[in-house]
């Protein structure tokens, strides 16, 4: 009774690989879409076998109130016939295609177009992961754009990993969605930025850009009329922008809130007192400088002393010289803080020779941190140095920390030890190892919900 309760199927994946149901065949589903789904039905995720017209149909027909799809193509080397589609569900407001390497979706797609203009959020996630090493030839598998005229209402756009989107396919959103509030083009290596420009004219709306791993030229970035957006999120992650960039385009944003601009050789002090003295830093509530070690102690210390009692979210990692005495040095301005990634994730950078007082640096997490929700500690198990009464700075982090939920370790003694303090007060879900988990700011991105995928 309790298994066939409609209310229970709301929200179903039918991939096995992600957790999902696995269905044996399309009668069995075309059976489940009559009696269960029905108008329970809000979010469904189908494999390559089950995308059939027949399924696309009955889910129109049946199931009134679905309004998030996923589709699943990665897989597939052949797609079904869709020329009897007739049917396919009109309310959808969420969209996700998993594309192919090798197969087109253009005849697919020109049986929907009619169907999805009323999409606020769309998803196309590319094979940036299953790319090797070896050149091979690239498809432009889906039409975007033709697409972008079929989708005139969307807010949200992340296009993830696709290895033929450059900035013709920016520009084609650009011209059809006006409405457009957030971009993501991460790992797109062949955006170079020259469209921005026109992207932040026509869609006065955009608040939020996610350019991280892209081909950014910084003539093209310092192009954009910067001090005229709205713009409050942005991530330029790995895009080896220069100094005179980086310090063009801090200085000319009305008010970040959100930045994430790590792997930055060019982001240094000259760039971050640019940003603090003649930027709009006041705002900022969430910064990532992962490996920018091109910025020293001293300017890390003086910036968190001044912005560090604003800030919800601070990821530090993978810099050699930020040791465990910059830590306790401004966690106590670091009072509303929700996330922090410290520490050197193990081979990304020269040893160091300091060894870090754990003991001390949790303690002090702990007596400044009542707020914290994630924290990841990335020095490795040989770098750490802990004493016997351990636990006792454990105990405060786990009793003072109420609301922590997530704590990432490297796998050793240590992390050993903290999982099982946690885990003997029925908190067994916290700890967790650096292989397993990785703790970053997005979740205090504003778009994060619309941004989530797989």
């Amino acid at each position: 009774m309790i298994a066939y309760d409609s209310r229970l199927w709301k929200s179903v994946s039918l991939r096995p690989e992600m957790s999902g149901l696995h269905v044996s065949s399309l009668e069995a589903l075309l059976a489940l879409i009559s009696i269960r789904f029905g108008p329970s039905l809000r979010y469904i995720e189908l494999p390559i076998e089950l995308i059939t017209h027949t399924v696309l149909y009955e889910l129109g027909s049946k199931c009134p109130n679905l309004t998030h799809m996923l589709l699943d193509f990665s897989t597939a080397m052949q797609l079904h016939d869709f020329n009897e589609l007739q049917g396919f569900p009109t309310k959808l407001r969420y969209m996700c295609i998993c594309l192919s390497e090798v197969i087109f979706m253009e005849g697919f797609m020109r049986k929907i177009y009619s169907f999805i203009n009323g999409l606020e959020i769309l998803h196309l996630i590319g094979t940036y992961e299953k790319i090797s090493e070896e050149e091979e030839e690239i498809y432009e598998v889906i039409n975007i754009h033709k697409m972008k005229s079929a989708t005139p209402n969307l807010r949200v756009v992340n296009l993830y990993g696709i290895n033929f989107v450059d900035d013709s396919h920016v520009e084609a959103f650009s011209s059809n969605c006006i409405q457009l509030e957030c971009l993501a083009v991460n790992y797109c290596a062949k955006v170079t930025g020259s469209s921005l420009r026109i992207l932040f004219q026509r869609c006065r709306k955009m608040r939020c850009l996610l350019a991280q791993q892209t081909g950014l030229l910084s003539e093209h970035v310092q192009a954009v009329e910067w001090e005229k957006t709205q713009l409050q999120e942005l991530d330029i992650t790995g895009t080896d922008l220069t100094s005179e960039c980086l310090t063009d385009l801090l200085t000319r944003v009305p008010a970040l809130r959100w930045l994430s601009a790590g792997q930055q050789d060019g982001f240094n002090d000259s760039v971050l007192r640019a940003f603090a003295d003649k930027g709009n830093a006041r705002s900022l509530m969430a910064l990532d400088l992962d490996r920018c070690e091109s910025l020293s102690e001293d300017g890390l210390y003086k910036f968190l002393l001044r912005f560090g009692p604003q800030l919800r979210g601070l990821v530090l990692s993978g810099i050699p010289h930020v040791t465990d005495q910059l830590w306790t040095g401004t966690l106590p301005s670091l009072r509303q803080v929700k996330i922090l990634v410290m520490g050197m994730t193990e081979g990304c950078c020269p040893k160091i020779n300091q060894k870090v007082l754990v003991d001390q640096l949790v303690d002090c997490i702990a007596q400044n941190c009542s707020h914290l929700e994630r924290l990841e500690l990335r020095w490795d198990p040989e770098t750490l140095r802990y004493s016997d009464k351990s636990q006792k700075a454990i105990d405060t982090l786990r009793v003072r920390c109420l609301r922590l939920r997530c704590l990432v370790l490297s796998d050793g003694k240590y992390y050993e030890t903290v999982k099982a303090n946690f885990e003997r007060a029925d908190r067994t879900t916290v700890v967790r190892t650096t292989t397993n988990c990785r703790v970053s700011n997005c979740y205090l991105s504003s778009f994060y919900q619309d941004l989530l995928f797989n």
